[in-house]
């Protein structure tokens, strides 16, 4: 009887270890739904956003990231030169451009 119960207490472990691995699914199918709802759309509006900065040119009205309303007067390797007014210009990183403003038809 003793062999009998020795036998089940070995036997137990090597039977949960394919439990084991399925205690593991539920933590990759967040990770795979973290996935497909925050990480690829964000990578998708990061190209678009890119895509737009690099279709910037002079005369182009544009809003920043920090709310200032002006149009491109100058595109640099790494900034603009945005005027916004009569007489004044700014430099501006190219990263901080938010959208650009379309006029109205």
């Amino acid at each position: 009887m003793n062999f009998v119960t020795n036998l089940i207490a070995q036997a137990a472990p090597a039977g949960q270890g394919a439990g084991g691995l399925m205690s593991f699914l539920p933590m990759i199918l967040i990770f795979a739904a973290m996935y497909f709802l925050l990480i690829a759309p964000q990578r998708k509006k990061q190209k678009e956003h890119q895509k737009m900065i690099t279709e910037l040119k002079s005369g182009t009205d544009v809003v920043t990231t920090g709310g200032i309303y002006g149009t491109i007067t100058n595109v640099k390797d790494d900034r603009f030169v945005l005027k916004i007014s009569d007489t004044t210009k700014i430099e501006i990183s190219k990263a901080s451009v938010a959208n650009v403003i379309k006029a109205a038809e």
